[in-house]
């Protein structure tokens, strides 16, 4: 599944406040006198740590990649935090009377040279972690932890916000600043505001504690990706594309093992190795060592750390008036409570596990033809399913996989952006933008029409060692107005294995969705049009829902015709071969739609259940077995490596945001597909960029998408797109 877009230290930086990002302002000078002279060494520190410095140089100023050095880590993030406390101080005790400007603008403004700091530290702990970095975020998350208990407890901050909620003023604000002052409210106080002195040091104590375990959670899933490579030679092949080959082989070279093929321990090598490969023993192998990360019984073990997390979890909420962490953590959500979400998933489960229990009966049926003596398991699941697609559709993924270039694929990104944004992508000459590491390549994004300049666009396409797995989308400057018109500094990044030298990466479909996914949400970057940087805050069950629904352009006749050639031949993808993608749309539905709610559903569970009965790995099997969960499929993240519930709590209790957006997804494609222009509809494209990713957060999700569609969404929409019965009476 894809990532979060945003990584979950800076998250909790942010805890509480809406205006954590792009902001200063306020001067050392206005900040009490108990913190002035530990300001002003923080600012003399600032004045001389590049981590810390306003970018410079080309696009408004670009982030100083080629730069970057850990020795000035500690120091830029001790004194930014040390700074961002001063500004909040002189902020809660301005003695003039709180209003928006004085309140929220300059609690917008505020903490500049930390987020500078953090633009680095995403860097290093996602695209270039090593054991030194992991040595400081280890020791700085309970630092940054009390910083941020330290602003989310500030009573006098709070007072200001609550009169200024509470004030005349508010009626009068726009829709965007009234959201901003609302849901800050709501953030004190969800952060604990309200309890009493203990009460908020407990609060305190939890979160800090929490962020040793987060960070220690994803550490050790990165150890166990990093640690577990496993080769083979040339005599185990069998199966295997050309093009996967070369890449293993590229792999294992750069890992001292010429010679040999390296099979990594990551989502992009473990999945078309499981796909293709004749060798049973060896899927096993691969499948085990991928599924097993952080349940290895080792000293990266991440079964006790999920039990301490979930009971620091529970905890905390009910010092707050909850009876379990997802009834505090979806307040804000589109869903409002668990019972909603996991409603969503009563209605599909049934239908995904009923399809899981004929896609494996095909698939046995083919084993048996063949003699192979067997029955159908986790690691034969992708294999036999290729078989199947092969023998029901005459469609070969990795006939498909040959017209799938990535540069080509990113080629047709930038059409639909064209098409749609009225954006026009043009590559940076190299070195002249500051990169992180080689592979990566900046462009530079117009506006088609006027020339305006928009932003750069970041790409990080190639897995390596240090880098975590998945993909994600960033950003390093987000657009707003209100002290001056910004421009916006967006990035994608990807695990996709790279070409042999000289050979172009392939990719299969799957994986091409992933990519148009992440685009979708850089799109969301770069399109939007509001005033604060609070407003770019997402509410995580709704914006999945933006880049889920530019993988729909993917199949496109323009994308189609123009984009998807033969790497060898350059000829466009026969439409035959167009024809068996489009007819297999819904095939090993049931595989992806059940792996995907099973770790959804088990998230929710996790976060409904007294933690005090929960032992993570029994809890899993025992849960999933009452769910009827196939035999043949697990989680498509285990409970010891579910980073986006664990690693953080961006989507604790919440993952079942993708299954929400996938519903709005299937809608908005309907409205598309209904147009009279297509999925190129002017008048829809429109209402698309205006209501659905322009506006960002500046206008509550609901209102948002009834704008654009003119009605709620209909989970109906998301049955027919995959293939799923539709109850008759929910049709009527």
């Amino acid at each position: 599944m894809k990532k979060p877009i945003i990584s979950a230290i800076a998250a909790a930086v942010v805890i509480s406040l809406a205006g954590c990002s792009e902001k200063p302002n306020i001067t050392v000078a206005d900040a009490t006198t108990a913190n002035q002279v530990v300001a002003s060494t923080a600012e003399s520190v600032a004045a001389t740590n590049i981590l810390m410095q306003p970018f410079t140089g080309p696009y408004e100023g670009v982030p100083a990649f080629d730069k970057m050095n850990l020795d000035l880590l500690i120091p830029a993030v001790t004194a930014g935090m040390e700074l961002q406390l001063a500004e909040i101080d002189a902020i809660a005790n301005d003695p003039a009377a709180p209003n928006f400007e004085n309140t929220f603008a300059a609690m917008e403004r505020a903490g500049k040279a930390l987020d500078n700091v953090f633009t680095y530290w995403g860097i290093w702990a996602s695209n270039m972690s090593s054991p030194e970095f992991r040595a400081i975020q280890r020791e700085l998350s309970p630092k940054l932890s009390e910083f941020s208990s330290k602003i989310s407890q500030n009573k006098a901050l709070f007072e200001r916000v609550k009169a200024v909620y509470e004030s005349d003023e508010y009626k009068t604000m726009t829709l965007e600043q009234q959201r901003i002052v609302k849901s800050s409210y709501e953030g004190f106080v969800r952060s604990g505001i309200l309890l009493d002195e203990a009460g908020q040091k407990r609060t305190a104590e939890i979160n800090k504690e929490l962020a040793k375990l987060h960070t220690q959670f994803a550490n050790n899933v990165l150890n166990d990706e990093e640690s577990y490579v496993t080769y083979i030679t040339k005599d185990q092949l069998s199966g295997l594309p050309d093009s996967f080959v070369k890449a293993s082989a590229a792999a294992a070279e750069q890992r001292g093992q010429a010679g040999k093929y390296a099979i990594t321990n990551t989502r992009s090598s473990m999945d078309p190795f499981l796909t293709y490969s004749d060798n049973r023993e060896l899927r096993e192998k691969v499948w085990n060592t991928y599924y097993s990360r952080g349940d290895n019984g080792d000293e990266f073990d991440n079964n006790e750390i999920i039990k301490q997390i979930l009971t620091l979890r529970h905890e905390r909420v009910q010092l707050l008036g909850f009876d379990n962490y997802a009834q505090w953590r979806l307040q804000d959500r589109m869903a409002k409570n668990p019972e909603n979400a996991m409603a969503l998933m009563d209605k599909v489960w049934p239908a995904a596990i009923a399809r899981v229990e004929e896609e494996v009966a095909d698939m046995q049926a083919i084993a048996d033809a063949e003699g192979a003596d067997i029955t159908i398991a986790p690691w034969d699941y992708r294999y036999y399913a290729e078989k199947v697609r092969k023998a029901t559709y005459d469609l070969d993924s990795d006939e498909v996989k040959a017209y799938l270039q990535l540069d080509k694929l990113r080629e047709a990104m930038f059409y639909v952006a064209g098409r749609l944004f009225n954006f026009s992508f043009t590559p940076v000459p190299e070195g002249s933008v500051p990169v992180w590491h080689p592979d990566v390549k900046v462009w530079e994004v117009n506006d088609k029409t006027s020339g305006d300049n928009i932003g750069l666009w970041y790409l990080d396409p190639f897995a390596r060692q240090g880098k975590r797995s998945g993909a994600w989308a960033t950003y390093y400057r987000s657009y707003t107005t209100f002290d001056g018109e910004t421009n916006v500094l967006s990035s994608n990044n990807s695990n996709f294995v790279q070409g042999a030298e000289g050979e172009p990466s392939l990719i299969s479909w799957d994986d091409a969705e992933t990519y148009f996914h992440e685009f979708g949400h850089a799109l969301h970057f770069l399109a939007s049009d509001v005033a604060y940087p609070s407003s770019h805050s997402g509410v995580r069950d709704y914006t999945e829902f933006q880049s889920q629904l530019l993988e729909r352009w993917i199949l496109t006749d323009e994308v189609i015709d123009n984009y998807l050639v033969h790497y060898e031949t350059g000829e466009p993808i026969p439409k035959e071969l167009v024809a068996k993608i489009k007819n297999a749309s819904t095939f090993n539905e049931g595989f992806k739609t059940t792996e995907y709610m099973a770790s959804a559903i088990m998230d929710l569970k996790y976060h409904t259940t007294d933690p005090s009965t929960i032992e993570p790995d029994a809890f899993e099997r025992e849960e999933l077995a009452k769910l009827g969960m196939p035999e043949e499929i697990v989680m498509r993240h285990r409970t010891t490596h579910f980073g986006h519930i664990f690693s953080g709590e961006g989507y604790a209790a919440a993952y079942y945001g993708y299954m929400w957006a996938e519903v709005l997804t299937s809608d908005a494609a309907e409205a598309f597909a209904e147009a009279p222009g297509g999925f190129y509809d002017e008048e829809v494209a429109d209402r698309l960029v205006k209501y659905l990713f322009a506006v960002r957060n500046a206008m509550d999700p609901a209102d948002a998408y009834r704008a654009f569609r003119g009605r709620d969404a209909n989970v109906e929409a998301l049955m027919r797109d995959r293939g799923f019965p539709v109850p008759k009476a929910e049709e009527e």
